[in-house]
């Protein structure tokens, strides 16, 4: 069954050898009791150690069941001890942080028995013993005699074939070893008991064999084996210690250390909060910005110009190179960013046609220049308001005016008819000097009333009421009065004041005044067929100013100016909200499809980019912070890592009761890791639960200062991760305190106090 040849065994302390064991030849009964005697440092428990599969030999080999040691791996020796060997202590070894119940089934849990069958097997044991209403207690609420008694019924729930006592009476009084003696002649009669002992009177009465030892050899063997057995050779059975048990040593240990536990998570859980707040408060500022993109910013018009900036934009390597700021260098457009709209009619009557319950308005911008008279002071003058007009959007049937969702109406109403002009003012009700001088009132007036301006009229001429010809040249009517008075000039009249919307200002504001797209198509309907464009039409020079035309370009400009008819130099349309307006770019997009790049139409969705600025803005700025959490979080790790090691190091004689046990290097790496990460999810909750109790004041806050509700808002995905996180950095944190338990010799982990 069991048999030593030639084991030797030597411990070496820097230049220092001490032999333990010289040419140990023994060989055991299946079923005997043996006792084995000698001083201290005659080598009585490093052959133990050596039978157990505790510490290893150095020479010779040990034959269990007639099968070699010699190349076992460390997962044979942990097979061996689970299911081949049970160890008895002297100082018990239980598990302080485990119930006496848990402790008793840590053997059969380890060689894969059902928890339900090491339950009833457990009892079972407590009730031979005497123990079982103390079941849930921990060790060190018994005494020694009834740990004894534990360690004992542990050692045999696991049914192995051999049970090895070291000084199992060592630490009782008489009267209580004799009682354990008893109880191990009584449950072990049928299974190899080899028990080391100083008590000569113990062995005499209970062995069946003594083998005496001095100076790491056998000097008297009593009843040794005068012949072998034949016995088939042992097959090993692997071991392996399941996730539901590595959780629950670990949750144990941390529930015998409240304290320090909830510190270490509360330390830890620093870096989690930190994130964790400023990724409530970016996810708060975007929700924000996505209902005003919804609210607000739906309404802003979706453009289509001439000119558009590319999809992408590339830098060349002149643009990244650094120029000597000694000289001057001529600026280079880059062309390749810029991509021209070819804006055709068939692309014109394929945005008319766009679904009407989508869009709220249109507008078109011709670059058609309206020519405005009026009477200052008595005099007629000419006046330019190029820069001050806006082209009022078309509505689309049934559809809310664009002007009405964006502008307050301050005065009299909308201008719908051709004749009308709406008067817009900024955010602090100003309106510029030219408007107000175009409107022939006294722009030095500090406060003008609103009555003083609705109803203002300016005449707007056609060419041919205001261009002379003389010799193939035009110049202007210098009888302005004249053309003041002329019956086909046409009348407009300011109908109303409107101011932007608050929550609008923050994309600008500046006083305009808006004509609708009727004055437009007047206009271009008498001034496209005037003398001055027919002339202009025939000749290669500014019929105004005799500059010769060097592009094509240029002339088809200037001829658009006059009012020649032509294609819209921008097209804006106002989507009906954010629904729609995602419908209008993906209408937008189908037109593109299988076109060229030079024919395709790129236009540019304004409350995109106002939002992609912002969000961007906001996600620069969420980096940054977060970068600075991060490192309270990675700090975070390293602490575990610390406390992990310091666990270790408290932990060390569980790592060897653990081993004696059959338990794998890798099984307690994983007990730590585990526990590693428990302290992570734990710091991860914790600082989930810390932030949103924190959110509570820091909301108030905010509204206090910006007036938005709930800013913090923590999304349950972000916090999902955060914890995720926690858990993956307290294990990174935890993997090399793991790994050092891991590599624990078992029997120098044993005499660890």
């Amino acid at each position: 069954m069991l048999k030593l040849q030639n084991i030797g065994k030597t411990y070496q302390t820097g230049t220092f050898k001490q032999v333990a064991l010289k040419n140990i030849n023994l060989e055991f009964r299946e079923k005997e009791f043996v006792a084995i005697l000698g001083p201290s440092g005659s080598g009585k428990t490093t052959l133990l150690n050596i039978i157990g599969g505790l510490d290893s030999y150095d020479t010779g080999d040990l034959l269990i069941d007639n099968k070699s040691t010699k190349n076992f791996k460390d997962e044979d020796w942990d097979s061996y001890r689970n299911h081949k060997v049970g160890f008895i202590f002297q100082n018990y070894n239980l598990i302080n942080h485990l119930s006496i119940l848990a402790n008793v089934e840590m053997g059969m849990l380890l060689s894969g028995v059902s928890l339900k069958k090491c339950h009833q097997v457990a009892k079972d044991l407590l009730e031979v013993v005497g123990l079982k209403e103390h079941r849930h207690k921990h060790p060190n609420e018994l005494s020694g005699g009834q740990m004894q008694r534990i360690s004992i019924i542990r050692a045999l729930a696991n049914n192995p074939d051999i049970i090895l006592a070291d000084e199992p009476t060592g630490a009782l009084d008489s009267k209580t070893s004799i009682q354990i003696m008893e109880l191990i002649k009584k449950i072990t009669k049928h299974k190899l008991v080899i028990m080391v002992t100083h008590n000569e009177k113990l062995a005499k009465t209970y062995a069946t064999r003594i083998i005496k030892m001095q100076d790491g050899k056998v000097i008297k063997d009593t009843n040794p084996i005068s012949y072998a057995k034949n016995i088939k050779e042992y097959k090993l059975k692997k071991t392996a210690l399941k996730l539901p048990l590595c959780l629950r040593l670990s949750l144990n240990n941390l529930k015998t250390k409240k304290g320090r536990t909830f510190i270490t998570s509360f330390a830890s859980s620093i870096g989690i909060i930190g994130i964790a707040l400023i990724l409530s408060i970016s996810n708060g500022f975007n929700n924000q910005i996505k209902d005003f993109e919804q609210n607000t910013l739906s309404s802003m018009p979706i453009i289509i110009s001439k000119q558009a900036p590319n999809d992408t934009v590339s830098l060349t390597e002149e643009d990244n190179s650094s120029l000597d700021s000694n000289f001057l260098h001529p600026l280079k457009e880059d062309l390749d960013n810029i991509h021209y709209n070819n804006i055709t009619a068939d692309f014109l009557n394929y945005v008319n046609n766009i679904d009407s319950s989508l869009v709220r308005g249109l507008a078109y911008y011709h670059p058609t220049k309206f020519n405005f008279i009026n009477k200052i002071k008595e005099n007629v003058k000419l006046i330019n308001l190029d820069n001050e007009l806006i082209s009022l959007p078309k509505l689309m049937d049934n559809e809310t005016s664009v002007i009405a969702t964006k502008y307050d109406i301050l005065k009299g109403k909308e201008a719908i008819k051709k004749d009308e002009l709406l008067l817009i003012v900024d955010e602090k009700n100003q309106v510029s000097q030219n408007i107000l001088e175009a409107l022939g009132i006294d722009n030095n007036t500090q406060d003008i009333k609103l009555d003083d301006v609705l109803n203002k009229t300016i005449k707007l001429v056609f060419n041919d009421d205001l261009y002379q010809n003389i010799d193939n040249y035009f110049v202007i009517n210098k009888d302005l009065e004249t053309v003041y008075q002329n019956s086909n000039n046409l009348t407009l009249k300011i109908v109303g004041i409107a101011k932007l919307k608050e929550e609008y200002v923050s994309l600008g504001t500046t006083s305009l005044l808006g004509f609708t797209n009727d004055l437009l198509k007047e206009v271009i309907k008498y001034n496209k067929n005037s003398e001055i464009v027919s002339k202009q039409q025939e000749v290669n020079y500014n019929l105004i100013t005799g500059e010769v035309f060097t592009l094509k370009e240029d002339k088809d400009s200037w001829l658009s100016s006059l009012g020649r008819e032509s294609m819209p130099e921008e097209i804006q349309i106002y989507p009906k909200d954010f629904l729609a307006k995602t419908k209008i770019n993906e209408y937008l997009d189908k037109y593109n499809q299988d076109k060229e790049k030079e024919n395709q139409i790129i236009y540019v969705d304004q409350a995109k980019m106002v939002v992609g600025l912002s969000q961007n803005i906001m996600l620069a700025i969420s980096l940054v912070l977060g970068a600075f959490s991060a490192i309270s979080l990675v700090v975070s790790a390293l602490m575990i890592s610390i406390i992990m090691y310091i666990s270790v190091l408290e932990r060390t004689k569980e790592i060897g009761i653990l081993r004696s046990l059959g338990a794998r290097k890798k099984d307690i790496s994983r007990i730590f890791k585990m526990e590693a990460l428990l302290m992570g999810v734990i710091s991860g909750i914790l600082g989930i639960i810390l932030t949103l109790i924190i959110l509570v004041p820091v909301n108030q806050i905010l509204e206090n200062l910006t007036n938005l509700k709930n800013i913090g808002l923590l999304n349950p995905w972000h916090a999902f991760m955060l914890i995720s996180l926690s858990a993956i950095l307290t294990l990174i944190g935890g993997l090399i305190p793991a790994k050092i338990a891991s590599r624990k010799n078992p029997v120098i982990a044993l005499r660890t106090e």
